[in-house]
């Protein structure tokens, strides 16, 4: 059974930092890209970021650009999103998904497993 776990969200100033973890189980994860999407009350899902299976290529939502990095630990079965200089704009739940892919992907109904989500506020 596969399992994405995401921590790490909260409530925080405008301005600040936060760092979200997804733990991944029951895929063999290094084979997987990973991706993080968020969504706020009445919008749809939207891509945040997303990481090749060999960690080498990242692409990001321009929003996010510059402020956000995402990473992963494919030992850990972890991926990691950096969230720097936050802004109200960033409020949504944020969610962890996987897809096995041969290139990036970025629409949401691509990825084939997703976690829960974790609340992220920010105050202004």
């Amino acid at each position: 059974q596969v399992r994405l776990v995401e921590s790490g969200g909260g409530l925080v100033q405008a301005g600040g930092s936060l760092r979200l973890f997804c733990a991944a189980s029951g895929l063999p994860f290094s084979n997987y890209d990973m991706g993080w999407f968020r969504q706020a009350p009445g919008k749809e899902r939207e891509f945040v970021a997303t990481i090749r299976w060999s960690r080498d290529i990242t692409y990001y939502a321009d929003s996010v650009k510059g402020r956000f990095t995402i990473s992963r630990d494919n030992a850990n079965s972890m991926v990691h999103l950096q969230m720097n200089s936050l802004k109200p704009d960033d409020t949504a739940v944020y969610y962890c998904a996987a897809v096995r892919s041969t290139t990036i992907i970025t629409t949401a109904r691509q990825y084939h497993y997703w976690g829960q989500g974790t609340q992220v506020t920010v105050s202004s």
